[in-house]
């Protein structure tokens, strides 16, 4: 696979890259938005590695699937296995580093899954469908509950939210999550997106940040 995990200096992370766990309407004016019921638990599904492609120099989205939708979330860096019950401290020490993350969904593919009671993995799974930057090390973040995401497409601010508006704080998500299956280093956890959700164009310019510490430009080619 071309696809590496780094720090935002460039430096390697030694970990295969694993599968990517994603939780659904965490934030509850994203599900308000999307006519979506707030789930009262976490809502989950995986993107495998496949999904997964760099920010750098750009990246391309399927065509002739109607409409691409971008969802800026802080993607969780692992870098210990965690299984079953773990406690705080654990989870703390297992997360390596952050990074603003787009999950990609062809919407209306989902859209006909979810009428029929199907799963979402075509909307979800696709190649190319999990954009991540370089990450920046977890000590940049003592506190989980205040991190700030934010994406602006062509020089207009079209997301931006707080780890605090989640439903389901990082820590808690992790605890769930590792309560049914294994989280083995190199997987990546995305936390879920805030309001603002909207489709992506050839030629759109990005700037995908965790305003504290990280900022990348892209653009879809």
């Amino acid at each position: 696979m071309s696809y590496k995990h780094q720090y935002v200096d460039g430096s390697s992370i030694h970990f295969a890259v694993g599968k990517v766990v994603c939780i659904g309407r965490n934030y509850a004016e994203h599900a308000k938005e999307l006519n979506n019921p707030i789930p009262t638990e976490p809502l989950i599904f995986i993107k495998p590695s496949t999904a997964i492609v760099s920010s750098n120099g750009g990246f391309t989205i399927p065509h002739n699937q109607g409409a691409v939708h971008y969802e800026a979330e802080i993607a969780v860096l692992i870098g210990k296995p965690l299984s079953g019950p773990v406690n705080h401290k654990e989870i703390q020490e297992a997360i390596v580093g952050f990074a603003p993350a787009l999950d990609l969904t062809l919407r209306d593919v989902q859209s006909r899954l979810k009428e029929k009671g199907w799963p979402w993995e075509l909307a979800k799974s696709f190649d190319g469908a999990c954009v991540l930057t370089p990450f920046t090390p977890a000590s940049n973040y003592p506190d989980l509950t205040d991190i700030n995401v934010r994406l602006t497409i062509n020089n207009e601010v079209r997301q931006e939210g707080n780890s605090s508006q989640m439903l389901t704080p990082i820590i808690n998500l992790i605890e769930y999550i590792a309560h049914y299956f294994t989280l083995l280093p190199g997987d990546v956890i995305l936390t879920g997106t805030p309001q603002g959700v909207g489709a992506l164009n050839t030629g759109d310019r990005l700037i995908m940040e965790l305003p504290e510490h990280c900022q990348f430009v892209t653009e879809v080619i």
